[in-house]
């Protein structure tokens, strides 16, 4: 994928930014099964209405595509990808020889249709896009759609352009660097990994040139408290200064201790 600036032609693409999915197919239609429709909830309550989430509600209707995101043992075949409007990555539409079904995956960079995808327990030659046992693995790996300890779902690393490191690894124990930068030390029993970057890895590269955009993704305007009338905000009126930061509801925030220290 290429990220190309759109040409200024008017005010909302004057410092446009967009990806252009030339290798994506055309059509969601290709495979139905796994597609539902999405209930979106505005940010409100499911049981009285009110207002739980801030700036939330207003986005365009969609789809949203059910992955297999556990461990189950297959050899497939990558039949396309395609655009998900729920994720940053792009994902992968798969056919499973052994059971005759197809599948949808979180695609890995460089995984062409074409492509063959293994998901074994066993050892074999590591290609990528494989998705093996922690254990599998050699040290200095780089893989995504890590699971957690007791976890059949994978857990860490779904974004676009994001990926793991196994930086130490024993009988039983794995040190692995995740995206954030922290370090986790998991079992590598039942710990799987998909080799290789998720796909997408320019979508940090993206502008979307207005507000328009951020509005049909779901996402209101946020207006700064100090800029409010101090009926609706702690922080509201004409002087600045003199108080700590609150939150509408008058709790401190910027400072105050969240975690209380085990005895």
């Amino acid at each position: 994928m290429n990220s190309k600036k759109v040409k200024a032609i008017n005010n909302s693409t004057r410092n446009k930014i967009k990806i252009f999915k030339f290798l994506l197919s055309k059509t969601n239609k290709i495979n139905k099964t796994n597609n539902k429709g999405f209930h979106s909830s505005q940010g409100r309550s499911s049981i009285n209405g009110r207002i739980t989430v801030r700036h939330k509600g207003g986005r365009i209707k969609r789809l949203f595509h059910i992955l297999n995101l556990n461990n189950e043992n297959f050899k497939a075949i990558v039949i396309t990808t395609m655009y998900d409007p729920n994720r940053s990555s792009f994902i992968s539409l798969i056919f499973d020889f052994q059971k005759k079904i197809f599948y949808k995956i979180l695609s890995t960079n460089f995984s062409l249709p074409g492509s063959l995808l293994i998901c074994t327990s066993k050892k074999i030659d590591l290609k990528l896009g494989y998705r093996i046992p922690i254990s599998n693995m050699p040290t200095g790996s780089i893989f995504h759609s890590l699971n957690l300890i007791n976890q059949k779902n994978v857990q860490i690393a779904r974004s676009a352009g994001s990926y793991c490191q196994l930086l130490q690894k024993t009988f039983n124990i794995a040190k692995i660097k995740i995206p954030s930068g922290k370090i986790i030390e998991i079992s590598t029993n039942n710990s799987y990994g998909t080799l290789g970057i998720i796909s997408n890895s320019i979508n940090r590269t993206i502008r979307l040139g207005k507000a328009g955009i951020n509005r049909l993704k779901g996402r209101r305007p946020t207006v700064r408290g100090i800029a409010m009338n101090p009926v609706d905000h702690p922080h509201g009126g004409r002087t600045n200064g003199g108080i700590h930061w609150k939150t509408p509801w008058g709790i401190p925030t910027k400072g105050k201790k969240t975690v209380k220290k085990k005895i």
